[in-house]
């Protein structure tokens, strides 16, 4: 998985950055004070690090890719950068005060060790994770373009009943769920940002920095997917494909955990 990331994290931030809804619902969900200490893991870029950095507080970002830490640590100097394994954190136990996690938990090899490892570091607060659901993803219309990569995606995605029951395995108590709706003027492209700007997809530049694209896709698929795509947009014929895919469960979920 470092691999993937470190070959993503060449040209991540052409498409990548941090979309202000989400900071701010992230940022609210942790309920803490300014100038505390929060654990971003499995980081990335530290987009949404530097996000959290500039609401006021005190950062720490970790990703297991060099390529992407190398990247972060040109976005801020007060944060503090950390290569690191989410199986096995870097830090003292009980000193952060809360923890997050964007677009990530999909990529662990289990959700046990991980979070096990969240519960030693943090003291006292929450964890906020940011992810999507299987029954989510079922309903992207991208589904209707590359259906195999989509299946397979969603296949490795953890539901949210399962992230919910292993946080409360670890000693979590789960505060609730929120589910987010993607709006037109998103500014992360990730997987379903384009549910309003289908054309975004057609952009290899856009695909590359998805990891469903970058590592699940066969270029087979996706070349026959963006060419029906392609057309559809040019008949116009891609407004049905959008109406028959609205779901009433939202595209993403916040799922936020309490540590006593």
């Amino acid at each position: 998985m470092a691999s993937l990331y470190d070959h993503i994290g060449l040209a991540y931030d052409t498409t990548r950055k941090a979309d202000p809804e989400i900071s701010r619902r992230l940022r609210n969900h942790l309920q803490v004070s300014n100038g505390c200490r929060i654990l971003d893991i499995a980081c990335g870029t530290g987009n949404y690090t530097v996000a959290l950095e500039n609401t006021g507080l005190h950062m720490t970002g970790s990703d297991i890719s060099i390529e992407m830490i190398k990247k972060a640590r040109g976005k801020s100097k007060t944060i503090d950068w950390e290569v690191a394994d989410v199986n096995k954190l870097p830090f003292e136990s009980n000193v952060f005060e809360g923890v997050t996690c964007t677009l990530a938990i999909h990529h662990f090899d289990d959700l046990l060790t991980p979070f096990q490892e969240v519960f030693r570091v943090l003291d006292k607060g929450r964890f906020v994770i940011f992810t999507s659901s299987p029954e989510q993803m079922n309903n992207y219309w991208l589904k209707e373009y590359f259906p195999k990569t989509i299946e397979i995606s969603a296949n490795q995605m953890p539901n949210v009943a399962e992230v919910s029951n292993t946080l409360k395995t670890v000693g979590f108590n789960i505060v609730g769920h929120e589910t987010f709706l993607i709006q037109p003027n998103l500014e992360d492209f990730f997987l379903y940002s384009g549910k309003y700007e289908p054309k975004m997809y057609l952009d290899e530049k856009v695909r590359s920095g998805i990891s469903t694209f970058a590592n699940l896709a066969s270029k087979v698929e996706v070349d026959e997917g963006c060419n029906r795509l392609k057309k559809d947009i040019e008949t116009k014929k891609i407004e049905e494909v959008l109406n028959k895919f609205s779901s009433n469960l939202g595209d993403y979920v916040y799922v936020i955990a309490e540590k006593k």
